[in-house]
C-alpha cells in the first residue's frame, strides 16, 4: 500500500489536500511578506510580486514543510524558511531569463519579468528578492543560533559553490561536450543545491538531530538531481503550454543535458534510480516522512 493510500485508510488528509493547504498558506504568507505594489518604488515592488505570486509548482516550499514535519514539528518557523527558498528561486528565474543569460520570454505561463517590465527592473527585482529571503529568515521565531544556521545554509546553497556557480558552469558549457561527472556536478550546483537547502532548512527549523538531518540530506541529494534529469527529459518531450516556459530551449541553445549525454531511455532509468535512492533514505523515518515520499513521486513522475 502506498503512503498516500495508507494515510487515507487511517482517515488522515490525502496528499492533494495537504498540498492544497500548504500552498494556500504559502501564498498568503508570501503576499503579506512582499512589499505592497502601491508602496514606492511601485514598479520594482510590482515586479517582485509578479515574479513570486500566483505561479509555479512551489516544490521548494513544499519540501521545507514536509522536512519540518518529518522532524516532528509544524512550527511557523518553517514558513519563514519556505518563503526564503522560494524568494531565492524566483530571483534565480528572473536573472536566468535575462537576455545576458538564457534570453527567454516565457516563464510560468506568462511573460518573463524583463518582458513584462524591463531589464533594469528585472535585475533589481531579483536583487531585492534575494535580500527579502534573508530578511524572512532573520525574522523567524527561532533561537538566534538556529536563524544563523538557516542563513548560512541558504548562503552556501546559492553562492559560487552552489546555484550561482552552477549557472556559471552552465553558461560556459554551451556548445561544449561534457562528461557525465561534469554534467552532474553542474546540475547538483545549479538546481540541486537549492532543493537540498529546502529540505535541510525545514529540518533545521525543527531543530532536527544530526542523524535525522543526515538521512534527509541523502534524500535531498537524490531528489535534487532527479529533478534536473526530469526537467531535461520534459524539455524534449513536453510542449511550451505544458511547461509554462519555452520547450526545446536546451537543444536550440546547444546546452549539454542528461538527454544529450545519456540518451532519453538511459536518462529515464537514472531518474528512476535516484527516486529509489530517495525513498530508501526515508525508509527508517516511517510515517512522519510520508509527504517527503509523495513529493519524490511528484518530482520524478511529473509531466510538466
Amino acid at each position: 500500500m502506498s503512503s498516500a493510500a495508507a494515510a487515507t485508510a487511517r482517515g488522515e488528509p490525502g496528499f492533494d489536500d495537504w498540498m492544497r493547504e500548504r500552498l494556500a498558506a504559502f501564498e498568503r504568507a508570501a503576499a503579506a511578506q512582499l512589499p505592497p505594489a502601491e508602496r514606492p518604488p511601485m514598479r520594482l515592488h510590482a515586479a517582485m510580486r509578479y515574479a513570486v505570486l500566483d505561479g509555479g509548482k512551489r516544490v521548494r516550499p513544499l519540501l521545507v514543510s514536509a522536512a519540518c514535519e518529518a522532524a516532528g514539528s509544524h512550527d511557523a518557523a518553517a514558513q519563514c524558511a519556505a518563503l526564503a527558498v522560494e524568494f531565492i528561486h524566483a530571483y534565480s528565474l528572473i536573472h536566468d531569463d535575462l537576455p545576458c543569460m538564457d534570453d527567454d520570454v516565457l516563464r510560468r505561463g506568462k511573460p518573463t519579468v524583463h518582458v513584462a517590465f524591463d531589464e533594469a527592473t528585472a535585475m533589481l527585482a531579483g536583487d531585492a528578492l534575494q535580500a527579502e529571503a534573508f530578511r524572512a529568515l532573520t525574522e523567524a521565531p527561532l533561537p538566534a543560533e538556529v536563524r544563523a544556521a538557516l542563513c548560512a545554509e541558504l548562503a552556501n546553497a546559492i553562492g559560487s559553490a552552489g546555484m550561482c556557480g552552477g549557472q556559471a558552469l552552465d553558461l560556459a558549457a554551451v556548445g561544449q561536450p561534457l562528461t557525465l561527472p561534469e554534467l552532474e556536478r553542474m546540475h547538483r550546483m545549479k538546481t540541486g543545491s537549492l532543493l537540498v537547502a529546502a529540505v535541510r532548512m525545514g529540518a533545521l527549523a525543527a531543530q532536527a538531530p544530526a542523524a535525522l538531518l543526515a538521512a534527509l540530506n541523502r534524500y535531498a541529494q537524490a531528489v535534487g538531481l532527479a529533478f534536473q534529469i526530469v526537467d531535461d527529459i520534459l524539455d524534449v518531450q513536453a510542449s511550451s503550454a505544458q511547461l509554462g516556459k519555452t520547450a526545446g530551449k536546451d537543444a536550440a541553445q546547444h546546452k549539454p543535458t542528461y538527454v544529450s549525454v545519456l540518451g532519453l531511455d538511459v536518462a529515464r532509468v537514472r531518474a528512476q534510480a535516484l527516486h529509489a535512492e530517495a525513498l530508501a533514505a526515508l525508509a527508517p523515518l516511517g510515517t512522519p516522512a510520508r509527504h517527503l515520499r509523495e513529493l519524490a513521486d511528484l518530482i520524478v513522475l511529473r509531466d510538466h
